[in-house]
Formats: C-alpha cells, sequence, structure tokens
C-alpha cells in the first residue's frame, strides 16, 4: 500500500497531523474493491493550522492587484490542461469514473477557472458623480478573508473549483476539505496551483472527516463556508455555519424529474435518458432519475426503447474508454443502491432491466451496479421519495402533464428538471411554472455554465446565493459603499438637522 495522503498546509505536504491523532482511512479503487491508499484524517489541530496559515496570508494576498491574482489564474489553467491525464488518471482510480468522464468533468472545472480569469472586471466596482453637490459615491467588492470549501467525492476535480478559483481570485485564502474517498487528484490539482505562482498559505488542503469539518464550522476565523452534497448533512452545515456568524452556500441532494411528452422525439428521449440517468454511475446531484411519462403510449414506448437501448451499456473499469460507466463509490453504497432497487420490486414496480450483482470479468470484487430500469413506480415508494446516487432510472406513469408537473413540485428537491417535447407553448408553460431551480428544454441535463450560477430550489439548497458565476463572486466578497466629500476652499456649508 501507498504512503498515506496528508495534507497542503502553507505550501507544503504535511502527511502526519498535529497533535495526538493518528487516524487514517483507506483509499479504495472501487473497480477492484482494493483498498490502495491511506488517508489521514485531520485532527482539529491540524486544521487550526491551516486556518492560522491563511490568515497570515490574507493581508499580503488582499492587496495585491487583482491583475496579477487573475495571472496566477491563467498560469493555473496551463497546468491543468498540461496535467490532465495525470488527474483524470487519479478520478479514475479512486472514484471509478471512465476516462472520457472524469476528462469531462475536468473541462468543466477549468471553464470556471477561465471566469476566474476575468477578475479585473468582475471586480470593477459601481462610481456615480456628484450624487449631491461635490458627492461623489462608489461602492467596492472587497475579499472576506478565510473560506472554506467542502466537497463530495462525486465530483473530486470539478466541484472544488466551483469554489476556490473565484474565491482566490477575490482575494480571499482559502482551506479546502475534499472527500477523503477519492483525494488525490484534488490534492494534485492544489498543488498546479502553487506551481502557477499563488504564494504559500492561501490556498491549504485539510483532508478528514468531521471532525475537521467541526473545526471549520466553528472557528471564527472562517468567514464563509460552501458546500456540496447531500440535504442532511447541507442543513447540518448551513444551520452550524450560520449559527456561528459565517456567510454559507450549502448545496443539498436532488431528485431529478424528466416529463416524456406524447409528442416528444421518443429515440432523442432515449437517447438523452441513457447519459443522463446512468453516466458516472447516476452519481450525479443532476442526474435524471425519474421519467415522468404522460400517457400510457408514450410510456410503453418509452420502457419498450429503453429496455433495447440499454442491453449496449458497457461497465468496467476508467482506463477502458469504450466502458460507458463504472463502479459505484463503496461496497456499503453498492448495497444501498441495489436495497433501493428490491424495495421497489416489493411494493409493486417491475424491473424491466435488472442491475443487481453484474459480473464484470476481471473485476469481480468491484462495487459494481448494473444499469436498472424500473416501471410502475409511484410516490408511495422508498426509492421515489429517496436520493438513490446510482445508475437507476425509474419510470412514472400519469395522465397530463400538469400531473407530471405536481409530482415534481410537490418533492422536497429541486435541483434539476427536464422536458421533452416538439410543443413550444407546453415547454413555455413548464419553463415558467416548475418550482425547481436548474430547468432544461430537451436538455437533460442543465448545467449553467460557467459564466451563470448553479444551484437549485427548496431542500436542494440553503442559503441565497449559488455556486460559482456572478453569484460566487457575490458570496465571496463583502459590498463597501464609499460616500465622499472635497468642499470647495474656503465654502463652509452651516450644520444640518434633516435626512436630505
Amino acid at each position: 500500500m501507498n504512503n498515506v495522503i496528508g495534507h497542503l498546509i502553507n505550501g507544503e505536504m504535511v502527511d502526519t497531523n498535529v497533535g495526538d491523532s493518528n487516524r487514517t482511512q483507506d483509499v479504495f479503487n472501487p473497480a477492484t474493491g482494493n483498498a490502495e491508499k491511506t488517508v489521514a484524517l485531520a485532527s482539529k489541530q491540524t486544521v487550526e493550522q491551516a486556518i492560522s496559515a491563511a490568515e497570515a496570508a490574507f493581508p499580503q494576498w488582499r492587496n495585491t492587484p487583482v491583475i496579477k491574482r487573475a495571472r496566477v489564474m491563467f498560469r493555473f489553467k496551463e497546468l491543468l490542461e498540461k496535467n490532465a491525464d495525470a488527474i483524470c488518471r487519479l478520478i479514475g482510480e479512486e472514484h471509478g469514473k471512465i476516462s472520457h468522464d472524469a476528462a469531462g468533468e475536468l473541462q468543466r472545472g477549468i471553464e470556471n477557472v477561465e471566469y476566474a480569469c476575468g477578475a479585473p472586471e468582475l471586480l470593477k466596482g459601481e462610481h456615480s458623480k456628484n450624487v449631491g453637490p461635490n458627492i461623489d459615491s462608489w461602492s467596492e467588492f472587497q475579499p472576506l478573508g478565510v473560506v472554506a470549501g467542502i466537497t463530495p467525492f462525486n465530483f473530486p476535480a470539478m466541484v472544488p473549483m466551483w469554489m476556490f478559483p473565484l474565491a482566490i481570485v477575490c482575494g480571499n485564502c482559502f482551506i479546502l476539505k475534499p472527500s477523503e474517498r477519492d483525494p488525490s487528484s484534488t490534492l494534485l490539482i492544489a498543488q498546479l496551483l502553487k506551481e502557477a505562482g499563488l504564494p504559500d498559505g492561501v490556498m491549504n488542503v485539510v483532508n478528514g472527516d468531521k471532525e475537521a469539518v467541526d473545526t471549520l464550522l466553528s472557528d471564527d476565523r472562517v468567514k464563509a463556508v460552501s458546500f456540496v452534497g447531500s440535504t442532511p448533512i447541507a442543513e447540518y452545515i448551513y444551520s452550524t455555519a450560520s449559527a456561528n456568524g459565517k456567510r454559507c452556500q450549502a448545496l443539498g441532494g436532488a431528485k431529478n424529474h424528466a416529463i416524456i411528452m406524447p409528442d416528444a422525439d421518443m429515440d432523442n428521449a432515449v437517447n438523452q435518458l441513457l447519459g443522463a440517468a446512468f453516466g458516472s454511475s447516476g452519481e450525479r446531484c443532476m442526474a435524471l432519475s425519474v421519467a415522468v411519462a404522460v400517457g400510457d403510449e408514450a410510456a410503453d414506448s418509452l420502457v419498450k426503447k429503453m429496455r433495447v437501448a440499454m442491453k449496449d451499456l458497457s461497465i468496467g473499469a476508467y482506463d477502458n474508454a469504450s466502458n460507458d460507466f463504472g463502479p459505484v463509490i463503496t461496497q456499503a453504497h453498492k448495497e444501498k443502491v441495489e436495497g433501493y432497487i428490491t424495495s421497489a420490486e416489493n411494493q409493486g414496480a417491475e424491473i424491466v432491466v435488472d442491475g443487481r450483482q453484474p459480473v464484470v470479468k476481471g473485476y469481480e470484487n468491484g462495487f459494481f451496479v448494473g444499469a436498472t430500469l424500473i416501471d410502475g413506480v409511484t410516490p408511495e415508494m422508498e426509492s421515489y421519495d429517496a436520493e438513490i446516487f446510482g445508475p437507476v432510472l425509474q419510470v412514472m406513469r400519469v395522465k397530463t402533464m400538469e400531473e407530471a408537473m405536481q409530482l415534481i413540485n410537490d418533492h422536497e428537491y429541486g435541483n434539476g428538471t427536464c422536458i421533452f417535447t416538439r410543443d413550444g407553448e407546453a415547454a413555455r408553460y413548464f419553463s415558467d411554472n416548475i418550482q425547481v431551480g436548474m430547468v432544461g428544454i430537451n436538455v437533460p441535463l442543465p448545467v449553467p455554465v460557467a459564466y451563470h450560477s448553479f444551484g437549485g430550489w427548496k431542500r436542494s439548497l440553503f442559503g441565497d446565493l449559488h455556486a460559482y458565476g456572478p453569484d460566487g463572486v457575490r458570496f465571496y466578497t463583502k459590498r463597501k459603499t464609499i460616500t465622499q466629500r472635497w468642499p470647495s476652499s474656503g465654502v463652509r456649508e452651516g450644520a444640518s438637522f434633516a435626512f436630505v
């Protein structure tokens, strides 16, 4: 087994914890089922050391001209592209994501770095001359200080880059706590940022579990926290951070529905659903996990075509680009996903394509779940309520578009949704009235590009500002408005007691 994966603190790799904590956790290759690395779980003292490094680096970094901060991001982008193969290999080894999927994830992360390169424009303030006699007023967007990000296993490259490039280019110093399940690609990316010229202490990475998270949430030197993960943890992060006076954005879970209208191009819908439901083994917060077919004719056609198309799907290890998707992240998660399939079957749904216990030649001990299609799902079923987070597509049958929309609006999550239709009037009505934050029209994964912002509604997001894009700039800065007067020489105004 390789050496322990450590932390990046004040520009240096640290493979042991401060204090008495020597806790570690295995890092598995989910395709083989073998523990191939271990990761150090940061002690409270280790996290505090990282916070101290960031706090010490902040005064100089915040006063670094924004154009120089942007130049670091330009160099960082080039290094990410140069080292793409190494980053994607680490994602594949620890997450199980197929090489082409890992490359797509990295590219979406790089696009956020490209957006951050525009900081000189993004941070330009507002100025008004002569708002009163000889009075000028302007607004500036100043950094918060030390900020933190807590990121999930399913996008170890992309999601951290939703956070730290913007936070850093806005003048903050950053503490990243990535998932302890697949930390290596995140750590390599942070080292590339140092290579790009970022001063020591501006970017720090601590690997850990709840002890590390709670330290970030309770330390008053940390001014803001960004989080992506499950809804129960998002709610905990948000409530704890807010109670400690921190700004917080916490993105939670999802149950994303696709409405299949009777007039939909069914072949196109099937092709789109294959990738949206089963890509990345369904371990995406934007994965389409429910297809709501309007009318039995549409439902029958969808199920028939999906059954045929799914026969050609291939699962396996990350390094075979002909595979469509790989394993899920852990043995426990494999059992959880398969448990939801079984519960749907026990509650009366039909398992049309059964992905439980697949045999993958050469990887018999891997954490694989095959593509699964379930028909006849109803709102009362356990599998419908839960975010399965696996390669499972459930089909629900309704009679009208209004009924389909009501299902979506009644669900506790409101992350993403889409409609497949040729009817512009139906599409417009859907987009205007659906209670979901990200909406697609014949687009199954309506993930906003880097210069927009990402976020759901209802219990898919805790906080007022979405991730990255314009909302990201606002999240990592605070507005200061300055009003200034330079009276003319020799002119003195009398006292004024009215608010004018």
